[in-house]
């Protein structure tokens, strides 16, 4: 009784490997945006303002502290500076604490979302983003040792005018 199951086995697993290929898979749709308490993916034709950024390997971000309006979509233009890989990560600073400590213990961690880019040395990325929320957010590199190195800045989103706190 083990060989059948052992025979479908064999015989289902180099279609099952085939069928996970890099060839076989379409490319999937892009994720529909997800509300964040720090906001939400923006839409490039909406961006309002582009912020320049700089990542070194002196674990430092350049500026290191910023100021947005809610409701302002932002392009944030991320340059590595450095010889080693670095990242952008928006969020709380709960968030970013508790994501770093996930990427100290799981370094190889794979993860894509809209309030993050990863950027080779050398390299530039991009990130669009609509302040929604105000609040005082941070961003950070999350590779492990970076965070705790102190590579993380911080941004104030005011509230628009009128607009209860």
């Amino acid at each position: 009784m083990g060989t059948p199951l052992l025979l479908t086995v064999l015989v289902a697993l180099p279609l099952a490997v085939h069928a996970h290929g890099e060839a076989v898979h379409a490319p999937a749709p892009a994720p529909a945006a997800e509300q964040t308490p720090w906001g939400i993916a923006g839409e490039a034709s909406e961006v309002t303002r582009t912020i320049a950024l700089d990542m070194s390997d002196a674990m430092r971000f350049s500026p290191d502290d910023l100021s947005v309006r809610e409701g302002e979509t932002v392009r944030f233009v991320v340059r590595n500076r450095g010889r080693m890989l670095h990242e952008m990560v928006i969020g709380t600073p709960d968030a970013l604490a508790e994501h770093a400590a996930l990427m100290a213990k799981f370094p190889d961690m794979a993860h894509d979302e809209a309030y993050m880019v990863h950027v080779d040395p050398g390299q530039t990325g991009e990130i669009v983003w609509q302040f929604n929320r105000p609040g005082r957010f941070e961003y950070a590199c999350l590779i492990a040792g970076h965070y705790e190195a102190g590579m993380r800045g911080f941004l104030s989103v005011t509230p628009k005018q009128g607009a209860e706190k």
